[in-house]
């Protein structure tokens, strides 16, 4: 049977696909460490639980108009008014199965043949398949560490031609865990200003900062960039909700009854279960995520300290999400039974079968000589983890 061109186009997730192995590896009796998964591995706060258990209760278990309850989009306005000085009504919001599906269904109403779409790198390794399913063209804005991984204004402007749709802006970012301050994203929002260029603002990890680094998106700097925004979010992230699958959408009207309209022939409804315990999530006490947030500060500065202790390594901090992207150019090159290890990708091999570690190459986010590890995980398996790698790093000569 004949495939797609689109589908031969693309490659399965990466992030996943590691993630797989390390437990079908866990499976068989290994004991693997994994820095893989962009999962908090908190629970779900008990009050969201609940939540969804009384909605269980209460039989709330049919279908929903397609773009989410009302309830939940009053949440959600609530939520970007009071969290982000942003207002919208119901009819610019729309509910989704997670961030990921929301940002499909953007691109799939908003790019198409011939257009192009920024964005930079290093990148959440999904960006450029959505973008190239819709047959448009992803267009690499290269960030450099020496400039902490962050977009240049000029280089941003320079990026920018006559074909250009969009640029996606993920702050803090996924993989490097870069954030913009308020006066950066306004220079990168000056620089878009009457360009007619449309921002995807993809804010899932907006909860997720350190060291009182206060969160900014392009909208919330720059009013006058709201109606060519799409802020994208969801629970996943700031709320342990990985597995409930809510995302959502809020931007101009016609775009959201786009997506809208494309969501009723893919999914119909996001899961109805999930939206309710989601309100609670948007509206409830929000202390759960603040403790969360602190111990993966606590968990960040271990990580970052002990990497940058192995020769070969060096780690910025991040400032926020919850991963971490060291480079590892000092090390490429070197030889382990017999095996030059010249990328990301033959690492992450070498530390899977050496150490037992599982990490995902740099590679897979437009920078091979880097590895991207999440401390989503105890700081035991920190611990354990980074003495593996280190013990593997020096081994190789």
């Amino acid at each position: 049977m004949k495939l797609t061109d689109r589908i031969n186009a693309i490659k399965p997730s990466p992030t996943l696909a590691i993630t797989m192995k390390a437990n079908a590896l866990r499976a068989e009796g290994r004991d693997i460490i994994g820095f893989g998964a962009g999962e908090p591995d908190f629970d779900t706060p008990d009050n969201v639980k609940q939540a969804a258990i009384r909605a269980i209760e209460a039989g709330f278990t049919k279908y929903t108009p397609v773009g989410g309850i009302d309830e939940l989009k009053d949440a959600i306005i609530g939520k970007l008014e009071r969290d982000n000085g942003l207002s919208y009504n119901r009819t610019q919001i729309a509910v989704s199965c997670g961030a990921k599906h929301t940002l499909y269904n953007l691109a799939q109403v908003l790019f198409e043949e011939g257009d192009e779409v920024i964005i930079p790198s290093p990148y959440w390794v999904s960006y450029p398949d959505i973008v190239i399913l819709t047959g448009a063209k992803p267009v690499i804005l290269e960030t450099k560490s020496s400039e902490g991984f962050k977009i240049q204004p000029a280089h941003l402007e320079a990026a920018i031609g006559e074909r250009t749709r969009a640029v996606i802006i993920n702050s803090p970012s996924n993989p490097s865990g870069v954030a913009y301050s308020p006066a950066e994203m306004e220079k990168l929002a000056n620089v878009l200003v009457g360009k007619g260029v449309l921002v995807i603002s993809d804010d899932i990890y907006e909860k997720i900062l350190y060291d009182g680094m206060p969160f900014a998106n392009v909208p919330s700097v720059c009013p006058a960039m709201k109606d060519l925004t799409v802020v994208v979010n969801g629970l996943s992230k700031s709320h342990a909700m990985t597995g409930w699958r809510i995302g959502y959408a809020a931007g101009p009207a016609d775009i959201i009854a786009a997506v809208t309209k494309l969501q009723s022939q893919n999914t119909s409804n996001p899961n109805s279960i999930a939206q309710k315990a989601s309100v609670e999530a948007l509206n409830g006490d929000q202390a759960v995520v603040i403790t969360m947030v602190r111990e993966f500060e606590k968990r960040r500065n271990v990580i970052v300290e002990r990497l940058n202790a192995i020769p070969g390594i060096t780690c910025m901090a991040p400032q926020g999400a919850f991963y971490v992207f060291p480079s590892i150019a000092g090390l490429l090159g070197r030889k382990q039974g017999g095996k030059v290890l010249t990328t990301s990708a033959d690492w992450a091999a070498y530390l899977l079968e050496e150490a037992n570690v599982a990490v995902i190459p740099g590679g897979e986010f437009g920078h091979d000589d880097h590895l991207r590890l999440s401390y989503a995980t105890s700081m035991a398996n920190i611990e354990k983890g980074l003495d593996r790698i280190h013990a593997a790093v020096m081994k190789s000569k």
